[in-house]
């Protein structure tokens, strides 16, 4: 497959799992986060699907395209391994979606770079949420759910948090 074609998938993949996902949580309260916010096409698609509701986003070094950035009031800035637990620290438990999107794009190099990424997660989900990822979590309070028939397995991965 051509790298093109991977990116289309990869990208077709990604709105059917965002879709899903928001659709999963629509009538619950609670916040969304956004782990990594890249172009900010993932956020604008959230934007698009939780109009209305506030989208925290978390980034080292935030440069999306001017369209696609979030309000400074939902902005978190700076290394997730301190932003994350800090953020925890304030709301506890309290988001019903979060989409991770932190990736440098390989798959053994993600592992190693964020091996402290899942734990930080579960903390932040309450119970019942609905995290995505484009790349396998592993935590004890995560359990594996599956995706929509068209995103292709191991190209995305979903969980809910358990109790």
């Amino acid at each position: 497959m051509s790298r093109l074609d991977g990116f289309i998938r990869r990208l077709e993949a990604q709105r059917a799992v965002l879709n899903w996902a928001v659709a999963m949580i629509r009538d619950r309260e609670g916040h969304a986060l956004e782990l990594g916010l890249g172009n900010g096409r993932t956020y604008d698609h959230l934007r698009e699907l939780l109009s209305g509701r506030d989208i925290h986003v978390f980034d080292l070094e935030p440069k999306p395209n001017p369209f696609s950035m979030p309000p400074a009031e939902f902005l978190v800035v700076g290394d997730m391994a301190k932003t994350l637990p800090a953020f925890a620290e304030r709301h506890g438990a309290a988001a019903v979606l979060i989409h991770v999107g932190v990736t440098v794009g390989v798959t053994e190099q993600d592992a190693a770079a964020f091996a402290w990424l899942p734990a930080h997660v579960a903390a932040l989900a309450t119970t019942g949420a609905i995290i995505v990822s484009g790349w396998a979590l592993e935590h004890d309070k995560l359990e594996p759910l599956a995706l929509p028939d068209e995103v292709p397995e191991g190209r995305y991965f979903a969980y809910r948090r358990a109790a």
